[in-house]
């Protein structure tokens, strides 16, 4: 049986309080996001009535939790989702990943967000099983892209080649060649960036090369064609990437 509704009173000492971080507080296993997502989808009411975030307490108001707090755990759902296969043999696969595919469950505001629609749940409807090396959420991925990245991704079909091929990746015999296009001309044809790289402590979902308390980041680059659009320069790379960094 639920335990909810569930209501929470606000004490005196909370008055001046907004009403987004008076309820991170009183929920401290689930996150201040968490918490305004619920707020936002009226999940989380003050005296029976949706608010806003900023709404500041005073005092004495009932607030009531409708639905659990935490985010149900994420899983891998097998999707009859078509899969461009350019390889394949009795251990392994390569896929051709689209731009806008997730690989493996993750961030979303809603259950289907988090779970559906992902790489790994299309390889479970084709194949059936993969390797359990990288757990449940993650069968068969022994590396990754970005979710608006498309490109190569070599699957495991069973835990030995999962072993096999990690060993290479982490042994860097795996050469990964990326084709970007970036914005304005590079000065000469071809180069090495190697800068520190950390989150943006402003826009989280951006990384920064302006902090010094980065990872160092080593990418070899060469221009393959240089681009005068009427929207500006661009130019078309070739990018290699020695060391793996969120960017």
């Amino acid at each position: 049986m639920s335990r909810f509704p569930i209501t929470i009173v606000v004490s005196a000492d909370a008055v001046g309080q907004r009403l987004d971080q008076f309820l991170t507080a009183q929920l401290p296993d689930v996150s201040r996001a968490r918490v305004q997502q619920l707020l936002k989808e009226e999940k989380a009411l003050i005296n029976g009535a949706a608010a806003k975030l900023s709404l500041r307490l005073k005092g004495g108001e009932e607030i009531t939790i409708l639905s659990d707090p935490q985010l149900a755990p994420l899983r891998a759902i097998a999707e009859d989702i078509p899969l461009d296969i350019v390889y394949e043999d009795d251990d392994l696969a390569v896929v051709n990943k689209p731009a806008g595919m997730m690989v493996h469950a993750g961030a979303g505001a809603t259950d289907d967000e988090r779970n559906r629609g992902t790489l790994v749940n299309a390889l479970l409807h084709r194949f059936g099983r993969l390797s359990q090396v990288g757990g449940e959420v993650r069968p068969g991925i022994v590396h990754r892209l970005d979710k608006e990245t498309s490109g190569l991704i070599v699957v495991a079909k069973n835990d030995v080649a999962h072993r096999k091929l990690a060993q290479q990746f982490s042994g860097r015999k795996v050469k990964k060649l990326y084709v970007a296009m970036v914005h304005g001309w590079p000065v000469r044809d071809r180069g090495t960036v190697n800068t520190e790289i950390s989150r943006d402590p402003v826009r989280r979902t951006r990384m920064t090369t302006s902090r010094s308390s980065g990872r160092v980041s080593v990418t070899h680059y060469e221009v393959r064609d240089r681009i005068a659009s009427p929207y500006g320069k661009f130019a078309l790379l070739d990018v290699r990437i020695e060391t793996g960094r969120t960017h």
